[in-house]
């Protein structure tokens, strides 16, 4: 099981002085355990699989590279129990994205009543009816909008698609484009994301974003990077071959163009992040605006700009778009910062994707040069760097 905030807009945090009863409690709880995380997670799931051991085939043979997943979920979903709006996305898609794990409504009260069992005995020294009882409350809350949207997902789409490999271009020792061929329609949006699992390590799924729009002939392209111990990511560029069977999940996120504004587009992509903000481009493009998009995209070296001959040809189609190529070996200003340097950027919306640090990074340059939350888009920086396996 995996948790994910979807691409989502930045949004400020919420004022402190405006939290319910039951979030002041559940924060107070977050606060007491923090600092002992990794043993709340391991007792976790130790209570999950001893009590219910039924439920230990919903997850990989090899707990190690996502095994706070699931906790981490239900604890950011619990510690924004006021943000409905917020809540309910991010849950909804979470229910969506747990069916290709087989799970199923029965499930929840197991994962609930061991949850709270673990919070209990790391929290012991201020847990209290009360404090359980708020814990409950959020739970059923959180679990039901799950179970909801995977209901309503059953009647509409598969838990999952099977797909095959077309074609593997390894661009660089460490980079390489996947194209794929889904066994049946798949719906997304330029700029989503989906998960993938291969058929080396079953039960581990990995998140990697579009590479296109989607296209006439239906297949979908991913760009993976290979990474130290990242088993999904080093089997899909160094042992997937065409003919291989994968499957994908549903597509997520939302970090997409908003077709009914006629805003410029500013895209900062790093590293295989230029993928999406590929996908953007091509949907401007395929709408027959002429909206301005400005893209930067940053690389350590001239070697890892491994998909900056297609930003160009894009450019030498488009006269709306501008590439611009910053490496950081022959720059004084790492990406973010670059941005400063061009401009102004009041009448752009902001698309950010890549690394988690240039996310960081980026979302306060643009912030500190006065573009509004609600005109920045990224995918969720937290999760992003459980996702890069």
């Amino acid at each position: 099981m995996e948790g994910r905030v979807p691409g989502q807009r930045s949004t400020p945090q919420q004022d402190a002085s405006d939290a319910s009863p039951d979030a002041v409690l559940i924060r107070r709880t977050m606060a007491e355990v923090g600092p002992v995380a990794d043993k709340v997670t391991s007792y976790f799931y130790a209570l999950l699989f001893v009590r219910h051991p039924d439920l230990r085939s919903l997850f990989p043979a090899a707990m190690d590279t996502q095994r706070d997943r699931l906790l981490k979920a239900l604890l950011t979903a619990a510690e924004h129990i006021d943000n409905t709006e917020v809540l309910v996305d991010y849950l909804q898609n979470l229910g969506r994205g747990h069916r290709k794990y087989g799970t199923r409504p029965e499930h929840y009260p197991a994962v609930g009543e061991c949850l709270i069992g673990a919070l209990s005995k790391y929290a012991a020294g201020i847990w209290n009816p009360e404090l359980e009882a708020a814990w409950v409350r959020a739970y059923t809350t959180i679990s039901q909008v799950m179970i909801d949207a995977a209901a309503a997902d059953e009647l509409r789409a598969p838990a999952w698609w099977y797909a095959e490999v077309v074609s593997h271009d390894q661009r660089t020792q460490d980079v390489a484009v996947v194209t794929v061929r889904p066994d049946q329609p798949y719906p997304f949006l330029a700029g989503q994301y989906t998960s993938v699992e291969t058929p080396w390590w079953p039960r581990i799924w990995r998140h990697y974003s579009f590479a296109s729009a989607p296209r006439p002939d239906g297949l979908l392209s991913f760009h993976v990077k290979a990474v130290p111990a990242g088993w999904v990511s080093n089997a899909l560029v160094h042992r997937a071959r065409p003919g291989d069977i994968i499957r994908l999940g549903p597509p997520a996120g939302s970090m997409t163009v908003d077709h009914t504004t006629d805003s410029g587009l500013l895209c900062l992509g790093g590293g295989t992040g230029i993928a999406p903000i590929k996908a953007l481009v091509e949907d401007v493009a395929e709408h027959g605006e002429r909206r301005t998009v400005e893209v930067f995209y940053g690389a350590r070296t001239d070697h890892d700009l491994y998909d900056i001959d297609t930003m160009l040809r894009l450019q030498q189609s488009h006269p709306w778009l501008s590439v611009r190529a910053i490496i950081d070996q022959q720059a004084h200003l790492q990406l973010p910062d670059a941005i400063r340097e061009y401009g102004p950027w009041n009448e752009y919306d902001a698309y950010l994707s890549g690394p988690p640090g240039m996310i960081r990074s980026g979302v306060d340059t643009l912030r500190d040069i006065g573009m509004p939350w609600e005109r920045i888009r990224h995918d969720s920086v937290e999760e992003l760097v459980g996702a890069a396996q």
